[in-house]
């Protein structure tokens, strides 16, 4: 579907809302400045179908990145050197989203055991708590703390990989940037999403080096399809070929990188002791039980695999109480909607309950773990998600409170900063079984918009909550020196219980609502059984503790009536999610096989053999 009939969808699926009183100004408000999605949409292809294969399999958010996965897979390579490729790649052709000058989460299964890695930036040794604050006391603004130097955080991207790559690669760490050298070399088409994204900026004029790269000389969106060469770039992906991650963060590109942070007009303080110190950490991968499944994702500084636990926990202790609650008896249904499938009103209503009792927490109890004692224990133990679930009911909570799990050694205030993480996400299989999910990100489109040698650096420094305190309470997510952002990044991989066999491996870009993006992918392949791309396809949904989110012209009227009649306030957004699945399955005549999809909302492709 074109963005303009994508649109024209939308308003008249409103329009007839409003029109049979489905819902009203009051009951489904326009989205603050805080709901809108990191990255605006760009479209919904509807003729997305599951993509099969036999031996590997790689997905990414855009076709030249999967392509450069697969071949790696072809080569021999493994789940993580494919993961590489399509980052490298992914920095030249989605920019917007992520890149070398941002941070990653990785979770990877090696055939053995579940590891992760966790390459999340970190606030430099001259931030402070008060740096998003004005001089009265008040915060910045998003854009005001966003653009330039003051926002970015020391980048970890490149060490997370190379820490992965030196226990789980197969190729050489050199060949795994040559697709993204010779595509910077020999330029690559500017597709209609980056196009879309280039022409909605309103801060890119504002960026001499962003404008002379996206801009016409007139100041005009370069149009779809020009090619468009990044000289500089392939040779910083050269030498971090041959060098090392250290290329970046020693020598002339550190010094390049830091005279970019400290002498814009909105400065920042990182530093070149900042860039060498850095050190990307293996951390205990977070699983839990979920029915017949075992669930593995990231801890923290990420509230993703937490959260995306908590509400799979919850979900199960509904079903636990009551049988009649039970996911896979509410199956998506059919319905006169785009896709043609939504997910069943009961459904979406125990859903978007148990996600607001997870964000509730979310907001209250998750940071860095290595700064705040986080109860991670406790809120995934199964009396406590019991206890939680008995909070839902047939009518709506509107806003949860956070809970009391065991474990809390300190008070903290809740944050209640806006989250707009701009990200991307591969998956791959390769061909002894190992498997990787890798969330990445630069935070809001274009990141800081300062551009060094052909690539952004992050404005990770607004994950932080720009209010470092509260009535006299700290806030968890406050700015710390060396501390790590508080992410909702939710790379994930999924197992059968019994067996031990891995099953599947999903991940979604799309800030806060990532956790609402992996939550509905898990629960429609798993529970309702759908392939990876349907799983994908059906409309978004949730809820952050606020409204209940509907992605627009994606929903029937009977369903918004039927939430409605629960209590629910209705918020139809956009649902700009980039979510990428890769699931194992059988053939037809019994054989081990891959099903593979990419989301519609974005330009991304599952490739394999």
């Amino acid at each position: 579907m074109s963005q303009a009939l994508f649109l024209r969808h939308w308003r008249l699926s409103a329009l007839t809302l409003l029109a049979t009183g489905v819902i009203t100004l009051g009951a489904c408000h326009a989205p603050a400045s805080h709901d809108l999605p990191p990255e605006v949409p760009s479209g919904y292809r509807s003729d997305l179908r599951s993509q099969h294969a036999t031996k590997h399999m790689a997905a990414a958010a855009n076709p030249l990145a999967a392509e450069a996965g697969r071949q790696m897979l072809r080569e021999g390579g493994s789940a993580i050197d494919a993961a590489i490729a399509m980052q490298a790649v992914l920095t030249l052709v989605e920019p917007q989203s992520s890149g070398i000058g941002g941070g990653a989460l990785i979770v990877l299964w090696d055939g053995q055991q579940v590891r992760a890695y966790d390459g999340r930036e970190t606030a430099p040794a001259g931030a402070t708590g008060e740096m998003f604050l004005h001089a009265d006391g008040k915060p910045m603004t998003f854009a005001q703390a966003q653009i330039g130097g003051r926002s970015v955080g020391t980048p970890g991207v490149l060490r997370a990989l190379k820490m992965a790559h030196d226990k789980h690669g197969r190729l050489p760490w050199a060949r795994l940037f040559e697709p993204a050298i010779e595509l910077a070399r020999n330029g690559f088409a500017i597709s209609p999403r980056l196009h879309t994204l280039i022409a909605s900026d309103p801060h890119l004029p504002g960026s001499p080096q962003m404008a002379a790269y996206f801009l016409n000389t007139d100041g005009s969106p370069k149009a779809v399809g020009t090619r468009l060469q990044n000289p500089a770039l392939a040779k910083v992906l050269a030498r971090i070929a041959s060098e090392g991650p250290d290329a970046l963060y020693r020598g002339v590109l550190a010094e390049q990188i830091v005279n970019q942070v400290q002498r814009h007009a909105n400065p920042g303080s990182l530093s070149l002791a900042d860039l060498s110190a850095y050190t990307a950490v293996e951390r205990t991968p977070l699983c839990s039980d979920y029915k017949r499944w075992q669930v593995c994702g990231m801890p923290p500084p990420s509230a993703g695999g937490i959260a995306v636990a908590q509400i799979l926990g919850t979900l199960q202790a509904l079903e636990q109480r009551d049988p009649r609650l039970a996911l896979a008896a509410l199956a998506p249904r059919t319905a006169d909607t785009p896709l043609g499938l939504e997910p069943a009103p009961e459904a979406v209503h125990l859903i978007a309950e148990a996600q607001r009792l997870a964000y509730a927490d979310r907001a209250q109890f998750i940071a860095d773990s290595d700064f705040v004692p986080v109860p991670v224990a406790g809120l995934l133990a199964p009396d406590y998600l019991a206890r939680r679930a008995a909070l839902i009911g047939e009518r709506s909570m509107g806003t949860a409170r956070p809970g009391n799990p065991v474990g809390v050694q300190v008070a903290y205030a809740a944050d209640r900063s806006p989250l707009r993480i701009s990200t991307s996400q591969v998956v791959a299989v390769d061909d002894q079984g190992g498997a990787v999910s890798m969330t990445s990100s630069v935070e809001a489109a274009f990141g800081s918009h300062l551009m060094v040698e052909g690539f952004l650096l992050n404005n990770q420094m607004t994950d932080f909550s720009f209010i470092p305190q509260e009535n006299g309470q700290p806030v968890a997510n406050r700015v710390e020196p060396g501390k790590r952002p508080r992410s909702s990044m939710a790379p994930t991989l999924v197992f059968d219980r019994a067996s031990g066999q891995f099953l599947a491996t999903v991940g979604s870009p799309g800030g806060s609502q990532i956790i609402e993006y992996v939550t509905k992918s898990l629960v429609a392949m798993l529970d309702w059984n759908l392939d990876p791309q349907t799983a994908i396809n059906l409309p978004n949904f949730g809820s952050r503790n606020g409204a209940t989110e509907l992605e627009q012209g994606q929903f029937s009227p009977d369903l918004a009536k039927a939430l409605k009649a629960r209590g629910h306030e209705l918020n139809l957004i956009d649902m700009t999610s980039g979510t990428q699945a890769i699931r194992r399955v059988q053939d037809n005549q019994g054989r081990p096989a891959l099903s593979g999809g990419a989301d519609p909302r974005r330009e991304g492709a599952a490739l394999g053999d």
